[in-house]
Protein backbone atom coordinates (compact mmCIF):
# COMPACT_ATOMS: atom_id res chain seq x y z
CA UNK A 1 0.00 0.00 0.00
CA UNK A 2 1.62 3.26 -1.17
CA UNK A 3 0.87 6.29 0.82
CA UNK A 4 1.64 9.49 0.08
CA UNK A 5 2.70 11.99 3.22
CA UNK A 6 3.25 15.75 3.59
CA UNK A 7 5.51 16.12 6.52
CA UNK A 8 6.59 19.80 7.17
CA UNK A 9 5.83 20.81 4.13
CA UNK A 10 7.57 18.16 2.32
CA UNK A 11 5.75 15.31 0.23
CA UNK A 12 7.00 11.54 0.05
CA UNK A 13 6.17 8.08 -0.45
CA UNK A 14 6.22 5.10 1.89
CA UNK A 15 5.13 1.65 1.48
CA UNK A 16 2.85 1.19 4.23
CA UNK A 17 2.88 -2.77 3.87
CA UNK A 18 6.62 -2.99 4.31
CA UNK A 19 6.90 -2.11 7.82
CA UNK A 20 10.40 -2.73 9.25
CA UNK A 21 10.29 -3.66 13.05
CA UNK A 22 13.47 -2.65 14.37
CA UNK A 23 12.50 -3.29 18.35
CA UNK A 24 13.78 -6.54 19.96
CA UNK A 25 10.80 -8.47 21.95
CA UNK A 26 10.67 -9.18 25.07
CA UNK A 27 10.93 -12.85 26.91
CA UNK A 28 10.97 -14.44 29.72
CA UNK A 29 14.47 -16.21 29.28
CA UNK A 30 17.74 -15.96 30.23
CA UNK A 31 18.86 -15.17 26.38
CA UNK A 32 17.09 -12.28 26.49
CA UNK A 33 18.94 -8.86 26.18
CA UNK A 34 19.91 -7.86 29.11
CA UNK A 35 22.05 -5.01 30.81
CA UNK A 36 22.12 -3.05 34.26
CA UNK A 37 23.16 -6.32 36.44
CA UNK A 38 19.39 -7.49 36.67
CA UNK A 39 17.73 -11.21 36.13
CA UNK A 40 15.63 -12.04 32.66
CA UNK A 41 12.28 -11.01 32.60
CA UNK A 42 9.10 -13.14 34.11
CA UNK A 43 6.41 -13.51 32.73
CA UNK A 44 4.10 -16.55 34.89
CA UNK A 45 0.61 -16.92 35.16
CA UNK A 46 -1.47 -15.47 38.12
CA UNK A 47 -1.58 -17.81 41.07
CA UNK A 48 -4.31 -17.21 43.65
CA UNK A 49 -5.25 -20.62 45.91
CA UNK A 50 -6.52 -23.09 43.18
CA UNK A 51 -6.74 -20.51 40.33
CA UNK A 52 -3.51 -20.56 38.00
CA UNK A 53 -3.91 -18.44 35.08
CA UNK A 54 -3.15 -20.80 32.01
CA UNK A 55 -5.18 -22.37 30.05
CA UNK A 56 -3.06 -25.19 30.06
CA UNK A 57 -3.45 -25.42 33.83
CA UNK A 58 -7.29 -25.46 33.23
CA UNK A 59 -8.34 -22.03 33.70
CA UNK A 60 -10.55 -20.20 31.09
CA UNK A 61 -7.89 -17.67 29.53
CA UNK A 62 -4.01 -17.49 29.76
CA UNK A 63 -3.99 -14.30 32.43
CA UNK A 64 -0.34 -13.41 33.23
CA UNK A 65 2.06 -11.17 35.40
CA UNK A 66 4.97 -9.61 33.63
CA UNK A 67 8.09 -8.47 35.80
CA UNK A 68 11.01 -6.45 33.92
CA UNK A 69 12.84 -2.95 33.96
CA UNK A 70 12.29 -1.53 30.62
CA UNK A 71 16.26 0.09 30.98
CA UNK A 72 17.25 -3.17 31.12
CA UNK A 73 15.44 -5.91 29.25
CA UNK A 74 14.78 -4.73 25.55
CA UNK A 75 13.77 -1.50 23.45
CA UNK A 76 12.61 0.99 25.08
CA UNK A 77 11.84 4.88 24.94
CA UNK A 78 12.91 7.55 27.17
CA UNK A 79 12.61 11.51 27.86
CA UNK A 80 14.39 13.70 30.00
CA UNK A 81 12.71 12.43 33.32
CA UNK A 82 15.01 9.36 33.49
CA UNK A 83 17.71 11.64 34.71
CA UNK A 84 15.73 14.78 36.59
CA UNK A 85 14.48 14.43 40.07
CA UNK A 86 11.29 16.44 38.74
CA UNK A 87 9.48 13.53 37.02
CA UNK A 88 8.56 13.57 33.73
CA UNK A 89 6.39 11.18 32.07
CA UNK A 90 7.28 9.50 28.84
CA UNK A 91 3.41 9.01 27.98
CA UNK A 92 2.95 13.05 28.90
CA UNK A 93 6.18 14.24 26.58
CA UNK A 94 6.05 12.14 23.43
CA UNK A 95 2.51 13.97 21.80
CA UNK A 96 3.46 13.11 18.06
CA UNK A 97 4.65 9.59 16.56
CA UNK A 98 6.02 10.08 12.86
CA UNK A 99 9.30 11.12 12.45
CA UNK A 100 11.28 11.63 9.24
CA UNK A 101 14.89 9.64 10.19
CA UNK A 102 17.96 8.71 9.17
CA UNK A 103 19.35 5.44 9.47
CA UNK A 104 23.23 5.77 9.63
CA UNK A 105 25.93 2.91 10.20
CA UNK A 106 29.12 3.28 12.39
CA UNK A 107 31.71 1.42 13.90
CA UNK A 108 32.90 2.63 16.93
CA UNK A 109 36.15 3.90 17.54
CA UNK A 110 38.84 2.35 19.89
CA UNK A 111 40.01 4.60 22.31
CA UNK A 112 41.79 3.70 25.14
CA UNK A 113 40.10 0.87 26.47
CA UNK A 114 36.63 2.10 24.98
CA UNK A 115 34.81 1.55 22.61
CA UNK A 116 33.43 5.64 21.05
CA UNK A 117 30.87 6.84 18.60
CA UNK A 118 32.54 9.99 18.33
CA UNK A 119 31.45 13.45 16.82
CA UNK A 120 33.65 13.30 13.49
CA UNK A 121 31.81 9.95 12.94
CA UNK A 122 28.48 11.50 13.58
CA UNK A 123 29.32 14.27 11.34
CA UNK A 124 30.58 12.11 7.88
CA UNK A 125 27.94 9.74 8.77
CA UNK A 126 24.52 11.95 8.76
CA UNK A 127 23.69 13.32 5.41
CA UNK A 128 20.33 14.88 5.85
CA UNK A 129 18.36 17.01 8.10
CA UNK A 130 16.22 14.30 9.76
CA UNK A 131 13.97 14.79 12.80
CA UNK A 132 15.45 11.29 14.04
CA UNK A 133 18.86 9.80 13.98
CA UNK A 134 18.66 5.50 13.92
CA UNK A 135 22.21 4.26 14.97
CA UNK A 136 23.31 0.91 13.76
CA UNK A 137 26.74 0.11 15.47
CA UNK A 138 29.07 -1.99 13.14
CA UNK A 139 29.86 -5.12 13.61
CA UNK A 140 26.41 -5.45 13.52
CA UNK A 141 25.84 -9.51 14.74
CA UNK A 142 22.64 -11.22 15.62
CA UNK A 143 23.95 -12.26 19.39
CA UNK A 144 22.59 -8.55 19.92
CA UNK A 145 19.42 -10.20 20.07
CA UNK A 146 20.24 -11.99 23.88
CA UNK A 147 23.65 -10.54 24.28
CA UNK A 148 23.78 -9.79 27.90
CA UNK A 149 25.59 -6.59 28.47
CA UNK A 150 26.47 -6.01 32.23
CA UNK A 151 30.10 -5.50 33.11
CA UNK A 152 31.00 -5.63 29.43
CA UNK A 153 32.09 -2.27 28.83
CA UNK A 154 29.52 -1.24 25.92
CA UNK A 155 30.29 0.62 22.87
CA UNK A 156 28.73 4.67 23.60
CA UNK A 157 28.47 7.96 21.95
CA UNK A 158 30.78 10.70 23.70
CA UNK A 159 29.23 13.68 24.72
CA UNK A 160 30.58 15.93 22.00
CA UNK A 161 28.70 14.10 19.51
CA UNK A 162 25.65 13.90 21.66
CA UNK A 163 26.31 18.07 21.67
CA UNK A 164 26.33 17.86 18.07
CA UNK A 165 22.81 15.81 17.31
CA UNK A 166 21.29 18.17 19.89
CA UNK A 167 22.67 20.75 17.62
CA UNK A 168 21.61 19.59 14.39
CA UNK A 169 18.03 19.61 15.81
CA UNK A 170 17.63 15.97 15.96
CA UNK A 171 14.60 15.28 18.26
CA UNK A 172 14.69 11.57 18.52
CA UNK A 173 17.73 9.22 19.00
CA UNK A 174 17.89 5.41 18.81
CA UNK A 175 20.83 3.11 19.25
CA UNK A 176 21.59 -0.23 19.16
CA UNK A 177 23.28 -0.28 22.44
CA UNK A 178 21.75 -0.40 26.23
CA UNK A 179 22.98 2.97 26.88
CA UNK A 180 24.00 6.05 24.89
CA UNK A 181 26.86 6.51 27.90
CA UNK A 182 29.62 4.56 28.96
CA UNK A 183 28.60 1.45 31.43
CA UNK A 184 30.41 2.54 34.46
CA UNK A 185 31.33 6.39 34.44
CA UNK A 186 30.63 7.31 37.98
CA UNK A 187 26.68 8.77 37.35
CA UNK A 188 27.92 11.77 34.87
CA UNK A 189 25.92 10.18 32.25
CA UNK A 190 27.26 12.99 29.64
CA UNK A 191 25.74 12.31 26.45
CA UNK A 192 22.30 12.03 28.43
CA UNK A 193 22.63 15.28 29.74
CA UNK A 194 23.98 16.95 26.60
CA UNK A 195 21.38 15.57 24.16
CA UNK A 196 18.97 16.85 26.60
CA UNK A 197 20.34 19.98 27.48
CA UNK A 198 20.02 19.77 31.44
CA UNK A 199 22.45 22.68 31.26
CA UNK A 200 20.31 25.07 29.60
CA UNK A 201 16.23 24.91 28.30
CA UNK A 202 15.33 21.40 28.63
CA UNK A 203 14.05 19.28 26.00
CA UNK A 204 11.17 17.82 26.79
CA UNK A 205 10.02 16.99 23.38
CA UNK A 206 13.45 14.85 22.46
CA UNK A 207 13.85 11.26 23.32
CA UNK A 208 16.33 8.32 23.22
CA UNK A 209 15.46 4.62 22.23
CA UNK A 210 17.75 2.12 23.52
CA UNK A 211 18.17 -1.55 22.83
CA UNK A 212 17.31 -1.37 19.17
CA UNK A 213 17.83 -3.94 16.62
CA UNK A 214 18.64 -3.08 12.63
CA UNK A 215 18.97 -5.96 10.44
CA UNK A 216 21.68 -5.85 8.48
CA UNK A 217 19.63 -5.76 5.03
CA UNK A 218 18.14 -2.47 6.30
CA UNK A 219 19.74 0.06 4.30
CA UNK A 220 21.39 3.37 5.46
CA UNK A 221 19.07 6.01 4.35
CA UNK A 222 15.98 8.13 4.65
CA UNK A 223 12.87 6.59 6.50
CA UNK A 224 9.58 7.33 7.68
CA UNK A 225 9.51 6.39 11.91
CA UNK A 226 6.82 5.43 13.57
CA UNK A 227 7.55 5.50 17.24
CA UNK A 228 5.02 3.70 19.13
CA UNK A 229 5.23 3.30 23.13
CA UNK A 230 3.09 1.90 25.64
CA UNK A 231 1.34 4.51 27.92
CA UNK A 232 3.05 3.85 31.12
CA UNK A 233 3.60 6.68 33.55
CA UNK A 234 7.07 6.73 34.28
CA UNK A 235 9.80 7.82 32.56
CA UNK A 236 10.85 5.61 29.77
CA UNK A 237 8.55 2.85 28.19
CA UNK A 238 8.78 -0.35 26.59
CA UNK A 239 8.76 0.52 22.51
CA UNK A 240 8.43 -0.13 19.34
CA UNK A 241 9.83 1.82 16.66
CA UNK A 242 8.71 0.91 12.93
CA UNK A 243 10.69 2.48 9.74
CA UNK A 244 8.88 2.65 6.61
CA UNK A 245 11.40 3.29 3.76
CA UNK A 246 10.87 6.59 1.83
CA UNK A 247 10.33 5.84 -1.58
CA UNK A 248 10.66 9.63 -3.44
CA UNK A 249 11.73 12.86 -1.64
Amino acid sequence: MIATIQHNNINFQVDLSKPIDISMPLKAAKNNPNAWYLDAPIIEPVVMGDFVGSVSKGASTNFNNIQFNPHAHGTHTECVGHITKEFYSINEQLKTFFFTAEVISIQPEKINDDLVITKKQLQEAIKAHPEAIVIRTLPNLEDKLNKQYSNSNPPYIEEKGAVYLRELGIKHLLIDLPSVDKEKDGGELLSHNAFWNTKGELRLDATITEFIYVPTEVEDGMYLLNLQIAPFHNDASPSKPVLFKIINV
